[in-house]
């Protein structure tokens, strides 16, 4: 069910009824050990997995794939086709799992919902003027209604970047909890900080306590659309904020990072990172999601060179 922005009984409300409550709180959060953050990713990120855990982790990280297309030349043949990927990816093995969801813009929604009826793919958008968000927020939220009212059933909205690092926490907070709302009932929140552009790793703690304050139902690393994009360190820090959220205000958020992330041997990397961090409640795609378009054409050939013990090669999967 999706989350709202505070409720009157939220043991953290008071932090946002003021600009310089908030802003309070989110400089008063524990500053971050930027090589500590690092050290720890890093040393995570060497586990051994052995042969019938990795098998289980590449089925496990092709159901948390949102599987996207995000360009202006996208047609309603590439998103059916998408579609239909999404729901078997891999059409000579019926024990393939589906994805977790279809990601297109809106104009696409509808396209999408009908390539993925009858299976338990969702179809998520992204809106709010993505990726640059530049827009009036009646514009932003003209974006969201439309989305939703063609069938979305999760929306990715972007914040004002240029709010949010001029230290205008309130605005940030009170776009994303009017968003939360246009959702409406029927479609999750996430939340995109676009990472690659905070700077600081001061700044996506602050970013990601903020979303969560406002309403998000998960917060998502970048758009995949600059050149820093999903990290093993700031995915860390994220999921570190979501452990922490849960445990002050008993609401479990999501995560998920976008951009990068290519190879099942990288994917894996990510469920290290949460099950370390977060814990098993989150090894599951209502609340953790990869945000690829490639990465799931190596996971099914890692399956297959699992099942069979030969490498397929990219000549044995479809071309997005």
């Amino acid at each position: 069910m999706p989350s709202s922005a505070l409720t009157a009984a939220h043991p953290l409300k008071d932090v946002t009824t003021s600009d310089s409550a908030l802003r309070r709180f989110l400089h008063g959060l524990p500053g971050v050990d930027a090589v500590g953050l690092e050290g720890r990713a890093a040393s995570l990120g060497t586990r051994s997995i052995k042969t019938t855990a990795k098998a289980y982790a590449i089925d496990l990280a092709i159901s948390m794939v949102d599987l996207t297309t995000l360009e202006g030349a996208d047609t309603p043949g590439k998103v059916r086709a998408l579609g239909a990927k999404a729901a078997k990816p891999d059409p000579t093995d019926r024990t393939t799992p589906a994805t977790a969801a279809v990601c297109v813009y809106p104009d696409m929604v509808a396209v999408a919902k009908e390539a993925v009826a009858g299976s338990d793919v969702k179809v998520a958008s992204v809106a709010t003027s993505f990726p640059a968000g530049r827009a009036p927020l009646t514009i932003k939220l003209a974006d969201v209604r439309e989305a939703v009212a063609a069938g979305a059933d999760e929306i990715d909205m972007v914040i004002d970047r240029g709010a949010f690092l001029a230290g205008r926490y309130l605005k940030v907070y009170d776009e994303i909890a009017a968003v939360r709302e246009a959702c409406g009932t029927s479609a999750r929140l996430k939340v995109i900080f676009e990472t690659g552009e905070l700077s600081t790793y001061d700044n996506i703690r602050r970013a990601s306590w903020l979303g969560m304050l406002a309403g998000a139902d998960f917060i998502k690393t970048s758009t995949g659309k600059v050149a820093v994009n999903a990290t093993p360190a700031n995915t860390l820090l994220m999921l570190e904020a979501v452990r922490d959220f849960r445990a002050q205000t008993g609401v479990q958020v999501g995560v998920k990072p976008a951009g990068g992330i290519r190879t099942s041997k990288d994917a894996i990397k990510f469920l290290v990172l949460v099950n370390e961090t977060a814990g098993d409640d989150w090894l599951d795609n209502h609340w953790f999601r990869f945000g690829a378009s490639s990465l799931l054409n190596d996971l099914l050939m890692q399956r297959q060179k699992l099942a069979t013990g030969r490498y397929s090669g990219p000549d044995y999967v479809t071309v997005d």
